[in-house]
This record gives structure tokens, C-alpha cells and sequence, in this order.
């Protein structure tokens, strides 16, 4: 993806991150009026004190009395409505922006997906995803109300000694420019470098923990640690030059904070001991001290800006590496759906239909990015009844048909559903007739029941046993526990050959008129592979039901009706 079209790109994504007005106003106005009550504290608190000194009557120091406590709980209020308008906000769009980025991803997903590395593209949609709230959280709404809030101080402050107003203009502008510049100097690259590294990190823990076992046996672990030591490295250097920048701008805002207070005493004395200000003509020392202590709490929420524009670039960069999981433009190995699908007879499952129900004439098909199609020159049928078996060498496109088949890759020549050209229906109804056991099939990490209601949720404990005796899984699971049994993450708990039979049991549940059985040994040992092509055949045979068999492992001849080989492409 370029640079203009993945900025294009970043920017939807921001706007997607942005809540809309009427959920983010609210905690905005909230926001506003916590700082400004804050500063009006601090106004007031010092006004009472030094007035007090004075010992002036009681009556003269009733309205600030009563401003202080107003304030102090005005405070309290609006920041707790802020915190939760706004995080309500966030929250809701937060929920809004995952949804928008996963219609983005299915369209392409799996096959557009696999150039980015899985730890990496769970970091992306996961943690940067996250951090697409800081936009309203910790970029917009500070911003807004660290400016409405230092301007409304301006005004006062050059009210009560105009020269004093100014300076304290002039510092907040010059901290802000010199908060920013040399905090982005610092940090700048380590924001860019924080979210990449994180998704780096991410992926070689998972690629380690994966391969744990093979990296041992290999002797291959410590290289692998010593990288993963060096990326580590990399993600705490960035972490602290993040921190050093935040520490830089946090020294710029008390300077500047020190030099408009010393500004107002610099002016303010003058103007105490010869005039007025704006608003009175004379100025009092009471009204002397409020001038030059609100600048202390003008700065602390002034000081959010740098701050902002911290969080603004490792929200630009969440952004960029979110938009940039998912082409702008889908790649022409990736079907588009119609608009206008046709419809296939063979999705009513109460009656397989007597015809054809597969036709594949000439078919080719290639992966995203690859010069060379991955297959080509298919032709094959497949009849209700049928039970075919697919083999040839590593490499000669078997997954690569099978993905086509399911329409996860376009492809070319002719592949026709019960007549009708696959491409001409919409890839949902394709996948209601065709169904897929892969070579490694996604087990959840929940109970073997909540894996099989997965393909119908309306399935009874009784169909479930039924179809888990079909695969031969009854005494297995019997042994379990039953069908509360967990099969742990990614089906840790459980041996490949039984991931592929609870696979097939799920497929048998969904029903599917065409099945096809993707590489079901290739985790298996040679002893259990020959049971489980034998019961896999066995479990799916139906007079209704096709099935296509992709394995390298003989199959005896009674199993199957038919048999195609692909030749070797390299």
C-alpha cells in the first residue's frame, strides 16, 4: 500500500476512532468546566486566605467562603461526569471502530492476511486497536480544554493587570511550541517505534512458544532467545527516550509556570503601588496574589497540550498500522462478492439435489502476491455420493484448491455449484454448500460442546454424542468428563488426531452437501493416520454428501470412488 493511500486510509480509520458529537460533547463540556472550576479554586482559595489576613469582617469574606466550597464540589462533579461521559464515549466507539475493522478484514481474510505475522496482527488488532481511544481521550479533549481553559485565565488575568494577562500569554504559547518541538525531538521516534516493535516482540513470543518443543530438540532455542533479547532491548530503549521527552516537556511547563508568576510579580507590584487594573482602580493585594498564582494552575492543565501531541503521534501511528492490515484496495486473487447474487437450489439441505453438484473445469489459482498461480488446469466433478481423493507432492496446490473451493481465492477456468458459476454467487451461500476441514483446524478454548455448537447452536446434547460416536469419539469423550470437557487453547488439551475428528464432527453438523478434508494426518503418527482416513471416510460418507479427501497418505480403494492427482509444479 503507498504512502498517500495508506495515509487515506489512516485517516478513515481515525474518523472511525473519533465518537460522534452528541456521545462526546457532553464529556467535553464537563471536561471544561472541571478545569475552569479548578483554576477558579485556586482564584478564590487565595483571595480568602489573604483577605483573611486582613481581618476584615466576616461578611466581607461570605462569598468567597461560599465560592471556595462551590467550586470545590463543582470540581469534584464535573470531573466525575467527565470521567465517565467520556470514557463512555470512548468505550462506545470503541466498540464501533472493531466492528468497522473487522468488516474491513473479512472480506480478505485469510489468504489477504497472510503477509502479517499473526503475533503482530493480534497486536494490531488488539492493542493498537485499544489505543485508538486515546484520539478523544488523550488528543481532542485536552487539547480543547486545556485551550478554552488557558484563554478564559488570560482574560481574567488581563483584567485584573494587563501586563500580567500578556505574560502569561506569552509563556503558555512559548511552552507549548518549545514543550512540543523538544519533547517530538526526543520522542518522536519512539513513538513511531513503540507499536512496530510491541508487534515484533509479539510475534517472536508466539513463533517461540509454538515451536517450543522442535527449537529444543534442534538445539535451535538460544539464537531464538537471544533475538527476542535484542527486540526487548529495542522496545525499552524506545520506552525510555518516550520517557525522557515526557520528562523534557513536564521541566518546560514548570519553567514557563515559574516565569508567568514571576511576570505577574514583576508587573503586579507596580501596579499595586500606583494604579489599577481593568476592573478596578486600584489594585489590592488580595487581588495581587490571585494574578500571580493562577498561572500554577493554568499550567497543570495547560501542560496536557505536549502531552497530546505525545499521544496524537502513537495514535497516528496505531492508525496507520491498523489501516494498513487490510489492502485499500482488495487484491485480484480475492473474490468480491456481486451485488446482485444468483441463488443455488443446493443450499436446501432437506434434499441433496440429483444433479452435479460440483463441476471444476480448467481451474487455476494463485495467493496474493505470488507472480506463479499456486494451481492450475484442475478438472474434476463431484457427485452426491462421492467420495474423491486428492494427492500429489508438497507444493502442487493442494490447499490452494481447496482454499479456491471455499472462495477464500478467486480463481480462474470454471467452477460450477449445481450449474451456477461460483463467482456469480454470493461467497456466504458458497460456503453453506461447501465446507472446509482444515489441516489445522481452529479448536476454541472452551468445552468440546460450545466447539461443536459452534456449526449449529441448536443442536441438543443428543445429536452432539450422536456425531461425536460417528467420528469416534464416544469413549474419548466419555473419559473426559462428557462434553463439558475443555480442549485448552488452540486444542492444547487434546491430541491432532482428535482436533481432526471434533473438526469433522463439527463439519457433520453444519451439514455441508460438499466437504472437504485437508491434509487430516499431517499431525498425526503414521500408526493412528491409516484409522483416521478410514473413519473420517466412513463418518462423512453419504448418499446426499460429496467429499473431497486431500491427503498424502494411501487411501485403500473400497474408501474412495474416484482419485486425482496434481503434478508437481517445481
Amino acid at each position: 500500500m503507498s504512502d498517500v493511500t495508506l495515509d487515506r486510509a489512516a485517516r478513515d480509520v481515525l474518523r472511525l476512532a473519533q465518537p460522534r458529537p452528541r456521545w462526546f460533547v457532553p464529556g467535553l463540556l464537563a471536561g471544561i468546566g472541571s478545569s475552569v472550576m479548578a483554576v477558579a479554586l485556586l482564584a478564590c482559595s487565595a483571595w480568602l486566605i489573604t483577605r483573611a489576613a486582613e481581618m476584615p469582617s466576616l461578611a466581607y469574606l461570605g462569598l468567597a467562603v461560599v465560592g471556595v466550597r462551590a467550586f470545590a464540589i463543582g470540581r469534584s462533579v464535573c470531573r466525575y461526569l467527565e470521567r465517565l461521559a467520556s470514557h463512555d464515549a470512548a468505550f462506545r466507539q470503541l466498540a464501533e471502530l472493531r466492528l468497522g475493522i473487522f468488516r474491513r478484514i473479512v472480506p480478505v481474510a485469510p489468504a489477504g492476511l497472510a503477509t502479517t505475522g499473526r503475533g503482530d496482527l493480534l497486536t494490531r488488532l488488539v492493542r493498537d486497536v485499544d489505543d485508538l481511544q486515546d484520539l478523544p481521550l488523550r488528543v481532542v479533549q485536552p487539547l480543547l480544554v486545556a485551550g478554552v481553559t488557558a484563554l478564559l485565565s488570560v482574560i481574567g488575568i488581563w483584567l485584573v493587570v494587563p501586563a500580567a494577562g500578556l505574560t502569561l500569554l506569552v509563556c503558555l504559547l512559548l511552552a507549548g511550541v518549545l514543550g512540543t518541538i523538544l519533547s517530538g525531538s526526543l520522542a518522536a521516534r519512539a513513538d513511531r517505534e513503540l507499536a512496530p516493535l510491541r508487534g515484533a516482540l509479539a510475534d517472536e513470543v508466539l513463533e517461540i512458544v509454538e515451536n517450543l518443543d522442535a527449537l529444543t530438540a534442534f538445539d535451535a532455542l538460544s539464537p531464538r532467545l537471544v533475538q527476542l533479547a535484542r527486540t526487548d532491548a529495542l522496545l525499552r530503549q524506545a520506552s525510555l527516550r518516550r520517557s525522557v521527552g515526557v520528562g523534557v516537556q513536564s521541566a518546560i511547563m514548570s519553567l514557563f509556570a515559574g516565569a508567568a508568576t514571576l511576570g505577574a510579580l514583576y508587573f503586579g507590584i507596580p501596579e499595586l503601588i500606583s494604579g489599577g487594573g481593568v476592573l478596578s482602580p486600584v489594585l489590592l493585594g488580595p487581588t495581587l496574589v490571585v494574578a500571580v498564582l493562577v498561572p500554577l494552575a493554568v499550567f497543570e492543565v495547560f501542560g496536557m497540550i505536549p502531552l497530546a501531541a505525545s499521544a496524537w503521534r502513537q495514535v497516528r501511528v496505531g492508525a496507520r498500522r491498523v489501516a494498513d492490515v487490510v489492502p485499500a484496495t482488495a487484491p485480484v486473487e480475492i473474490p468480491i462478492d456481486v451485488v446482485k447474487p444468483q441463488s443455488l437450489s443446493a443450499t436446501d439441505r432437506a434434499a441433496a439435489p440429483p444433479s452435479v453438484v460440483l463441476e471444476l473445469t480448467d481451474l487455476g489459482a494463485r495467493w496474493p502476491g505470488q507472480a506463479e498461480p499456486g494451481v492450475s488446469g484442475v478438472t474434476l466433478r463431484l457427485a452426491p455420493g462421492d467420495r474423491v481423493h486428492l494427492a500429489g507432492p508438497s507444493g502442487a496446490g493442494k490447499t490452494t484448491l481447496a482454499h479456491s473451493l471455499v472462495r477464500f481465492l478467486d480463481y480462474t477456468g470454471s467452477y460450477r455449484l449445481n450449474g451456477v458459476e461460483a463467482r456469480l454467487l454470493a461467497q456466504t451461500e458458497v460456503r453453506r454448500v461447501v465446507g472446509l476441514c482444515e489441516q489445522r483446524p481452529w479448536l476454541f478454548d472452551d468445552s468440546i460442546r460450545q466447539n461443536l455448537l459452534f456449526a449449529r447452536d441448536t443442536a441438543t446434547d443428543a445429536e452432539l454424542d450422536a456425531v461425536l460416536a460417528r467420528v469416534g469419539l464416544a469413549d474419548w469423550t466419555a473419559q473426559r468428563g462428557g462434553l463439558d470437557a475443555r480442549v485448552g487453547e488452540r486444542g492444547a488439551l487434546v491430541s491432532g488426531g482428535q482436533a481432526q475428528r471434533i473438526a469433522l464432527a463439527r463439519a457433520l453438523l453444519a451439514d455441508f452437501p460438499v466437504l472437504i478434508v485437508d491434509e487430516p494426518t499431517a499431525n498425526v503418527d503414521s500408526v493412528g493416520a491409516d484409522a483416521l482416513v478410514r473413519d473420517i471416510l466412513t463418518a462423512a460418507a453419504d448418499a446426499h454428501r460429496a467429499v473431497l479427501l486431500i491427503s498424502h497418505t494411501p487411501v485403500p480403494d473400497e474408501l474412495v470412488t474416484a482419485r486425482v492427482t496434481l503434478p508437481a509444479r517445481f
